[in-house]
């Protein structure tokens, strides 16, 4: 049973301290009061919280939002590596400037309804505002279950609609026309290994040798995942999974064309059973910068800048002060500071390098192969290689495939993620309206 405890403050009046047993045996306290009828109150209370099972102490709430993420709940929540890197991002770009100095349980669902207004104020996509929601409802999820607050702020709390967009799968021909203009004979094979197999991208660059087994049946068991190097176990930039996203190991047969010029890939490079299927050297990367500028006169002028003034494609002043970088701009300002290294007025700079243990980074990827490759296709858009993904199973039920074979071979954890790939393709409505041109004539034929 609690009790109150009378002393006395600087001031020389009398205080009285509520104290209660929790249900370990400790004595704690549940304030200090003006007077004693106000401190019996406070440790029957207590008390009471106790009985229902209430047993953290109550102080744990006065701590700030930022005091509990920083030394509680980012420290010990289990996620991934790549997660982990992306919500400390966001809470730090999100969720700190506005819930940082607040108390835990001060925060209610009207400061998360004004926190998501501001953001809507400030531009951020409803996207972003929903992502960045999910991640405050998972810190106050953990706060209750910890019992440092017994309100969930988030529940209730609306977020503005994300419209679903209608996936855009390219055709086989479109797929034929970003191949060609691939660079690398070593990349064209990556791109067309993702055609035929659907793989995620850590997946892909994670296939070695040994995955693909004589009976031309492909195991996926890891993935790869590239992070900063301080949210990395031994501070490198790749990380290798033994799992893959749906920790499930899956296996499936590949054509017998895309297994040979597989097989013809490993004896060429002479790739031990444990080798990347495809990985980068630098030797490989093709150089971007032209070293010859035409005439600028001949190219146009760049877009306007932040002070509305445009200049001539292919010169200094369109990479400096127009802040252009096409192939024009950038090899202008290349040739400009080669020349002065040779003359010995400037240092030279050692070409960066990008740092991988082989794997092919995502990023470098996109913006030196894939997004060249597709601009030279000259398609409308610009697809992904996440698009490939898509375009393999809708291919797949395009042509009669089973939904849940496509499920299966894609690693989706329910049939309703396969059936978004259903009728995706262009062509996709002409037996629909083929058919109700058959009913309309039918009718006409009756007249």
């Amino acid at each position: 049973m609690g009790y109150s405890r009378k002393r006395f403050g600087q001031d020389g009046k009398p205080r009285y301290t509520a104290y209660y047993w929790d249900l370990k045996g400790r004595e704690r306290s549940a304030g200090t009061f003006s007077s004693k009828k106000r401190a019996e109150q406070a440790w029957q209370d207590a008390e009471a919280e106790v009985r229902k099972g209430r047993v953290g102490d109550p102080g744990r709430g006065r701590q700030t939002f930022q005091e509990y993420v920083e030394q509680t709940w980012l420290p010990n929540h289990q996620i991934e590596v790549s997660t982990r890197e992306a919500y400390t991002y966001s809470i730090y770009k999100h969720l700190m400037p506005e819930l940082g100095p607040m108390r835990m349980i001060d925060i209610l669902p009207e400061h998360v309804r004004a926190w998501i207004a501001k953001l809507m104020d400030e531009g951020v996509t409803p996207a972003t505002v929903r992502s960045n929601k999910i991640i405050l409802s998972a810190i106050f999820t953990t706060a209750m279950d910890d019992q440092v607050t017994f309100l969930h702020p988030c529940k209730g709390v609306r977020t503005p609609p994300v419209p679903k967009k209608p996936l855009q799968i390219i055709t086989p021909e479109q797929f034929d026309q970003i191949y060609q203009a691939l660079p690398v004979a070593d990349y064209q094979l990556l791109v067309e290994t993702e055609i035929e197999s659907g793989l995620r991208w850590g997946e892909l660059t994670e296939l070695r040798v040994n995955d693909l087994d004589r009976t031309r049946v492909l195991t996926v068991s890891r993935a790869v995942v590239e992070v900063n190097p301080k949210y990395h176990p031994t501070n490198g930039r790749f990380l290798v999974k033994d799992y893959p996203k749906d920790r499930e190991y899956r296996r499936f047969k590949l054509s017998e064309q895309i297994v040979e010029k597989l097989r013809a890939h490993i004896t060429a490079k002479d790739l031990g059973a444990n080798d990347l299927l495809f990985a980068t050297r630098q030797e490989d990367h093709p150089k971007a910068r032209l070293r010859v500028v035409p005439d600028p006169d001949s190219l146009g002028l760049t877009e306007p800048n932040n002070k509305g003034r445009s200049y001539k494609h292919g010169t200094l002043s369109g990479y400096t002060a127009g802040r252009c970088r096409c192939d024009y701009c950038r090899a202008a300002f290349a040739i400009y500071r080669a020349k002065r290294r040779a003359l010995g007025k400037d240092n030279p700079r050692a070409p960066r390098v990008r740092e991988t243990d082989g794997h092919i980074p995502r990023d470098w990827f996109r913006r030196t192969i894939w997004t060249p490759a597709c601009t030279a296709a000259g398609l409308a858009f610009t697809p992904t290689m996440r698009d490939l993904r898509h375009a393999h199973a809708s291919w797949l039920l395009a042509g009669g495939a089973d939904i849940q074979i496509v499920k299966e071979r894609l690693g989706h954890a329910t049939i309703a993620t396969t059936e978004r790939y259903l009728h995706t393709l262009p062509d996709a409505d002409e037996t629909a309206l083929d058919a109700l041109s058959v009913i309309r004539n039918r009718q006409a034929s009756h007249r």
